[in-house]
């Protein structure tokens, strides 16, 4: 795990030297797919869950049964309301009014949903303290990214949901930052993890679970997993390779064992 401080370019990072860059692995993610679908059936059995079990990000950056004080209400729509941010330097907007810009976006992408209404809820000191700290996260995520060049290809919110054991587990996703183009050659792709909150040892298994979900989608393991906290200006990042990945699979694996023994 590499450590930084702002003030730096997380792109420079992210991207890396072109020229120490590893070959593309295409065939990982088979034997991924296979080591997840003993583990589960090691877990559940012939059983066929109805639901399936569904793995998120969420789940393997907050174990069950314990207390995160940046998802209250308040800290998640700041956590929303910067991602939102994130979205419109990606697309090349000019941000002029941070808190303004950021509600109209999230109002715009989602239009009402649970969160929303506990927003427009907020007494005046709470909207108050929101516009600061939104201001103040933006101020830091703005210094860090530095300025987003389109040849990157830079690509918010990215989603995806992956079936494993005939469905038995979906393993569901979103990556707040993707950056480069997928190479048949050379691994090219980063991962960012954007969040409000200090780092800790929940990031990590949210970043090696962004890879993991990435190399299962698209068959090729990326360059590196990253998460940058706009609280603390701390920036990890993580080259990928196979131990980083089986240790993915083994939080995911303990993750399913979790809910499955919960239901």
């Amino acid at each position: 795990m590499v450590t930084a401080y702002a003030p730096l370019n997380v792109f420079d990072v992210l991207r890396g030297d072109r020229r120490s860059r590893p070959s593309a692995d295409h065939t990982i993610a088979d034997g991924l797919r296979a080591i997840l679908a003993d583990g589960i059936y090691d877990i559940l059995g012939p059983q066929r869950p109805d639901p399936s079990i569904v793995v998120r990000a969420a789940t393997l950056r907050q174990p069950p049964r314990t207390v995160d004080l940046s998802q209250s209400p308040l800290g998640r729509i700041r956590g929303v309301l910067v991602n939102q941010l994130l979205r419109l330097l990606c697309v090349g907007a000019d941000v002029v009014d941070p808190f303004d810009d950021a509600v109209s976006a999230w109002r715009f992408d989602v239009g009402t949903n649970e969160l929303v209404v506990a927003f427009d809820r907020l007494d005046a000191d709470d909207r108050a303290r929101l516009n600061a700290e939104v201001r103040a996260h933006f101020s830091s995520l703005e210094g860090a990214l530095g300025t987003i060049r389109a040849h990157w290809m830079p690509r918010s919110a990215v989603r995806a949901t992956q079936r494993l054991a005939d469905g038995a587990v979906e393993l569901r996703d979103v990556v707040d930052l993707v950056v480069g183009a997928p190479s048949r050659d050379v691994a090219a792709t980063a991962l960012l993890d954007v969040t409000t909150a200090p780092l800790g040892h929940g990031d990590e298994r949210t970043i090696r679970y962004h890879a993991l979900v990435h190399t299962l989608r698209t068959s090729t393991m990326p360059l590196r997993t990253s998460a940058l906290s706009t609280a603390t200006n701390e920036f990890w990042t993580r080259d990928v390779d196979f131990a980083l990945l089986a240790r993915s699979v083994d939080d995911v694996l303990a993750v399913v064992d979790d809910l499955w023994r919960a239901r």
